[in-house]
């Protein structure tokens, strides 16, 4: 977790399949994301001008996708930040263990879902940006 950078954390292409009545993305555990799903959820109707996140995680991975509208991600490490524009349901931000997220920009209608590795567990969570700080070693 130390050493995770943001340059670890990328834009997956997710499966699109493409049908003139829809297009349709599945997800395979460990085939089309880097990790076995054991937690899904989704934000929605989160009002203009609110942010979502604010912390980091000491073991979880997550996918997070636009299923609908659009927001922005910015994630850091301690050292860098960079911030992700989501857009397209077939594309997911993969967050490894050891970054710090925040979720802004959500435009109207837009939805979240975040696909996570492990159960939720209150003791993983990373919440106070200076405690994350100190945890972290720039390179």
């Amino acid at each position: 977790m130390l050493d995770a950078t943001v340059f670890n954390c990328n834009v997956l292409t997710l499966p699109k399949i493409h049908n003139r009545a829809g297009n349709i993305t599945a997800l395979n555990n460990s085939m089309d994301i880097p990790f076995d799903i054991n937690r899904v959820y989704y934000l929605y109707d989160v009002p203009g001008g609110e942010d979502r996140g604010g912390h980091a995680h000491k073991e979880l991975q997550q996918l997070i996708v636009a299923v609908s509208g659009s927001f922005d991600i910015t994630i850091d490490d301690g050292c860098n930040k960079k911030t992700v524009s989501l857009n397209r349901p077939y594309y997911g931000l993969h967050i490894i263990p050891g970054i710090w997220r925040d979720l802004t920009n959500f435009s109207s209608g837009a939805i979240c879902l975040v696909l996570a590795s492990h159960r939720y567990d209150a003791n993983d969570y990373i919440r106070n940006y200076n405690e994350f700080i100190k945890m972290k070693t720039c390179k």
